[in-house]
């Protein structure tokens, strides 16, 4: 059976497959499981919203970890229930609040320090996804969204990074793609002549 070490993992893929695979290699290999281990492998999962993988890499945990009680106060414990807020707010689209709750307390910055890139990662999924579903958003909506400070900054992202246009109103315009593009969409039903034939004749029966 195949192992990760941990000292990998922050490089690791952050792709369905092999996420799956080293979830899979540390529940056969449980002595190997520390906590920086299961709190790295859901912050990588993270990243791969929206997706199941966050939910999968769970399965890490313990019942009493996973569900813990009111009384449960181990450090684990709390960083697996910070990370489900994250990962909450991503799944919803709440874009905006994910970055406030990331910035509100140190804990957060300590869970997500050892993957690299992360809030690269998040930024260009959110990006991604923007491109899915508008051809136009407003420069300080963006500024929320991708959790940038500053128009200069927003600018700079979704032109160097995006290839996306800001107009002079302040407007970013986002390329047409199979997602975001309008398609006039035509609904047909066929009805058959002697169906108004029938309605004529209960119209002329109720009147009568």
């Amino acid at each position: 059976m195949r192992t990760f070490s941990l000292s990998l993992l922050p490089h690791f893929p952050s792709t369905a497959k092999p996420l799956t695979t080293l979830v899979s290699s540390y529940q056969l290999n449980p002595d190997r499981i520390k906590d920086e281990v299961i709190t790295n492998i859901l912050v990588k999962a993270m990243t791969q919203f929206p997706s199941p993988q966050f939910d999968l890499s769970l399965h890490l945990l313990s019942p009493s970890q996973s569900n813990p009680g009111p009384n449960s106060t181990s450090d684990l414990t709390e960083a697996v229930a910070k990370l489900r807020v994250l990962n909450a707010q991503l799944e919803g689209a709440q874009y905006a609040r994910f970055w406030v709750t990331l910035d509100s307390d140190d804990i957060y910055a300590d869970l997500t320090t050892d993957i690299a890139g992360f809030e690269e990662m998040i930024r260009l999924r959110i990006a991604q996804l923007i491109s899915q579903a508008h051809r136009e958003v407003q420069t300080s909506v963006l500024e929320g969204w991708l959790g940038l400070d500053g128009e200069d900054e927003v600018n700079k992202f979704v032109i160097e990074t995006c290839g996306w246009k800001v107009g002079e109103d302040g407007l970013v315009q986002i390329p047409k793609n199979a997602d975001n593009e309008a398609k006039k969409t035509e609904i047909r039903e066929d009805v058959a002549v002697d169906m108004f034939g029938r309605v004529i004749k209960r119209a002329w029966e109720d009147s009568a």
